[in-house]
């Protein structure tokens, strides 16, 4: 267990006290916070499920049309693996800022340059009109639409759990996966209607619209994001302690054994997570034959059970606890691929619907609604936004950034066979279930504590 004495993290030494009263919490911020998450949320998700559905669809074809259809793939998801790649750059950016400055500042900056970014995707070039320079122009705009969701849940998920009550935070920060369901959902629509263009119309400027949506979804957050008050604990803190030098570097000498526990445990349902919304896409059209006008339907339908299941489970874990709900959803999802992959090579519109819901509601949201409280209780109230940003963004590069690429790899070299990839899918789950194993109970922990959780000690505030 990793030491974390209360003198190291506030310069002096601090006698034994009674643990501090909760916060107040104000219930008209609780409200601008739950929408702020979820919004924003929405807008990092809808981001990234149109890019990549378009890279299952078109940009092959936009952007690398002078190699096979298999090598196009293999390129579309190798630039869509840099948007990950630059997550966790933009997470030790902005984490330095969310500790020392607050939360609200860096949900804005972030919210800015995602939708910016997004935006700028749909107005570039294609391979047709200026060469290489199109594919390079795509790299640098994921690029930077990466390094704004950087931070972007790890800080939604973080205000809304230092502002909920306690026996109320997994319900409330799991809102901020209920944002990302909404932002597959509009994704999903929003390729439902580009499809229904004829072919020449949406290859021109169809594609171009659905990136261009994107405007509207940054606006409404931006208007909501902006009447954001910070987090009580934050405040709090603030006024009790002199600001963090360098959180990061915090996160390094004081927590790394809670980091550590994030990256595992998110490690896993990355990968999963991100097979169903992405590489399973490309799958059903090119492997198992299925229109493609059904993918974003299905998609669509997996995304509204998936944010019904995080709210759900975000319940349960302020019921039971977050550890037990956690540890049951990652077994389920060690044991989920083989059956999914056979449900989905049935090409039955109905086994591939039920298979994408459980997928969404176990590993897309689900999980990931416990982690919105399970995260943040996990740190000490010093580095807490540093802290969860760095373990799970560096675990999304691991685990979703490479997971559609090594998927598509792993089929190309097996001949077509699911059986690698199923493989590839367990074994990322089963090294997220042996860190979760390890993992502190924290349910309805004192989040003003300075000090990291511990095993057996979850300081509960009643």
């Amino acid at each position: 267990m990793m030491d974390t004495p209360t003198e190291s993290l506030t310069h002096e030494p601090t006698p034994p006290s009674a643990p501090a009263e909760p916060p107040v919490t104000d219930p008209a911020a609780v409200r601008r916070a739950a929408w702020a998450g979820l919004i924003g949320t929405a807008l990092e998700q809808y981001d990234f499920v149109i890019y990549g559905t378009a890279s299952a669809l078109v940009f092959g074809q936009l952007f690398f049309p002078d190699v096979s259809p298999a090598v196009a793939l293999l390129a579309s998801f190798a630039t869509y693996a840099v948007g990950f790649a630059a997550r966790p750059l933009g997470g030790l950016f902005f984490s330095r800022y969310g500790d020392r400055l607050g939360r609200k500042w860096v949900l804005v900056a972030t919210l800015l340059l995602m939708g910016g970014s997004t935006l700028a995707i749909g107005l570039l070039p294609t391979y047709s009109q200026v060469g290489l320079l199109a594919p390079a122009l795509l790299v640098a705009c994921r690029f930077f639409q990466g390094f704004g969701a950087g931070a972007e849940q790890a800080g939604g998920a973080t205000l809304l759990t230092e502002t909920a009550a306690p026996g109320r935070r997994g319900r409330l920060a799991s809102l901020v996966m209920t944002g990302a369901a909404l932002g597959t959902l509009l994704g999903a629509v929003a390729w439902v209607l580009a499809q229904s263009l004829p072919e020449n119309a949406l290859m021109s400027w169809g594609w171009r619209l659905v990136f261009g949506s994107s405007l509207l979804v940054t606006l409404a957050a931006l208007v909501i994001r902006r009447r954001l008050t910070e987090s009580p604990v934050f405040e709090e803190f603030r006024e009790q302690h002199e600001k963090p030098k360098s959180p990061v570097g915090e996160v390094f000498r004081h927590g790394r054994r809670p980091m550590l526990l994030v990256l595992f445990m998110n490690v896993g349902i990355s990968a999963q997570s991100y097979t169903y919304q992405v590489f399973m896409a490309s799958y059903l059209v090119s492997s198992v034959g299925v229109d493609a006008s059904l993918v974003p339907k299905v998609l669509m339908i997996g995304a509204a059970c998936g944010g019904i299941g995080a709210i759900g489970f975000g319940i349960l874990s302020d019921r039971v606890g977050r550890k037990p709900v956690y540890s049951a959803i990652l077994l389920a999802l060690v044991l989920l691929p083989g059956p999914s992959f056979i449900a989905l090579n049935t090409g039955a519109p109905i086994a591939i619907t039920v298979t994408m819901i459980v997928g969404f509601v176990l590993a897309g949201q689900g999980a990931v609604g416990v982690q919105m409280s399970y995260f943040p209780e996990l740190f000490g109230s010093r580095y807490r936004y540093a802290g969860v940003t760095l373990g799970r963004e560096f675990s999304s590069v691991l685990g979703g950034g490479v997971a559609p690429l090594v998927c598509a790899s792993l089929l190309t070299a097996f001949s077509g066979s699911w059986i690698p990839v199923a493989a590839y899918m367990t074994l990322m789950m089963v090294i997220s279930l042996v860190a979760a194993r390890m993992a502190p109970e924290t349910r309805d922990r004192d989040l003003t504590a300075v000090t990291d959780a511990e095993v057996g000690s979850p300081e509960r505030v009643v």
